[in-house]
C-alpha cells in the first residue's frame, strides 16, 4: 500500500503534463480499469457530479465504474488547469490528451507509469496492471464482495476475479497462525 501512495503522490512542481499523468494514475487506481479503457475515455464519459465513469471494455461491453471524491477533485483540477494548457486552444473529445491534442496512447501511458515509479523511488518493474491488481486486492481485503469487484473490473467470469482472493487466504492463514493457540 505504501508503494501505491508513493506512486500517486505527485512532485512539488507540476507541469500540465505531470498533472495529467498523476490524474491518470489516480483514476486508474480508483477504478481498476484496464489501461486501454483509461486512455480511450471520452470527456463526456466521466460524470463528475455522480463520480462514475463509463468505459467500453473487452467485447465492446459498457460498464459504469464508481470513483471517490479524491479522484473527482483531482480530475476537476486537471480539467480546469492542465488540460486546456496541453490542448493550446485545440479541441478534443478525449479526457486525457497528448501534447498533440489526441487521445493518450497505451504505450505512452506505460512510459508514464514507469517514470512515476522511478520518481517515487520504486525500483522494481511496475505496470498499469499492477494498479488494477492493487485496486481489486484492496477492495477485497477491506470487505468488498467478489461479485461487485467482478463487475467493476469487467470480468465476464467470476473465476477470473477469484485470483485476487488468494491474498485474503494468505492473510487468513497468517492471522490464524498468529492468534490461534494451535496455529
Amino acid at each position: 500500500m505504501s508503494e501505491v501512495i508513493r506512486l500517486l503522490t505527485p512532485p512539488a512542481t507540476l507541469t500540465p503534463q505531470i498533472q495529467r499523468n498523476y490524474t491518470m494514475l489516480h483514476l486508474l487506481y480508483s477504478t481498476g480499469m484496464r489501461v486501454s479503457e483509461l486512455v480511450s475515455i471520452p470527456l463526456a464519459a466521466c460524470n463528475l457530479s455522480s463520480c462514475f465513469v463509463r468505459v467500453i471494455g473487452k467485447g465492446n461491453k459498457e460498464r459504469l465504474i464508481p470513483f471517490g471524491t479524491p479522484a473527482r477533485e483531482i480530475i476537476e483540477q486537471y480539467l480546469k488547469t492542465a488540460r486546456p494548457l496541453i490542448l493550446k486552444g485545440r479541441r478534443s473529445n478525449a479526457l486525457f490528451v497528448s501534447n498533440r491534442g489526441s487521445a493518450m496512447s497505451r504505450l505512452r501511458f506505460w512510459q508514464i507509469i514507469k517514470e512515476a515509479a522511478l520518481a517515487a523511488g520504486i525500483n522494481k518493474p511496475i505496470s498499469p496492471h499492477m494498479l488494477r491488481h492493487s485496486f481489486a486486492t484492496h477492495l477485497l481485503t477491506h470487505g468488498a464482495d467478489l461479485r461487485s469487484v467482478q463487475l467493476m473490473l469487467g470480468h465476464s467470469d467470476i473465476a477470473t476475479t477469484q485470483i485476487y482472493t488468494h491474498i485474503d487466504q494468505d492473510r487468513l492463514k497468517e492471522l490464524h497462525k498468529k492468534f490461534h493457540p494451535r496455529g
